[in-house]
């Protein structure tokens, strides 16, 4: 049944849509953590940058062996952004009773088998506790200050 939609000219036309099944359960949870909330190269695989090269290590999918890679500063930055999502689209969504639209909903479901299962829901703690991290020289917490980041190159456009 066709409703009508239709998509920006501006998005592209070809998708590539990964269907691999990656089992059940935990080794589901794993494989999507990785997946989704990962950028598309690690800093760490970033090797050498200049003004005018990127080197880079990376994993072929082909061959599952490491390889290392130089391309032209813009080339790279080209190869990244193929990989940016476009505005209005989500790497994964959730449908029926998991849908945002849904969710009392899907209070009201979990509420009634509780009730037909004669369980209790667990309260739900919505006081978020902050992580401690120790010193591991004294053993006192440790305090946040802030994160710094620096890139070691410039780039120019005329």
């Amino acid at each position: 049944m066709w409703i009508g939609i239709t998509l920006s000219d501006n998005l592209p036309k070809k998708w590539v849509v990964d269907c691999t099944k990656v089992g059940r359960g935990k080794p589901a949870l794993q494989y999507l953590s990785r997946y989704l909330y990962r950028g598309v190269l690690p800093d760490k695989e970033i090797i050498n940058v200049t003004q005018d090269e990127v080197t880079f290590r990376y994993k072929d999918s082909n061959t599952k062996q490491t390889q290392i890679r130089t391309l032209a500063t813009l080339k790279f930055l080209w190869l990244i952004i193929q990989h940016v999502i476009p505005k209005g689209f989500r790497r994964v969504r959730d449908y029926g009773l998991l849908a945002d639209a849904n969710r009392k909903k899907l209070k009201e479901v979990q509420h009634l088998l509780a009730i037909l299962l004669g369980c209790a829901l667990p309260e739900i703690d919505t006081v978020r506790t902050k992580a401690i991290k120790l010193c591991a020289c004294c053993k006192q917490p440790m305090q946040f200050m802030g994160i710094k980041k620096t890139l070691n190159f410039s780039m120019q456009f005329d």
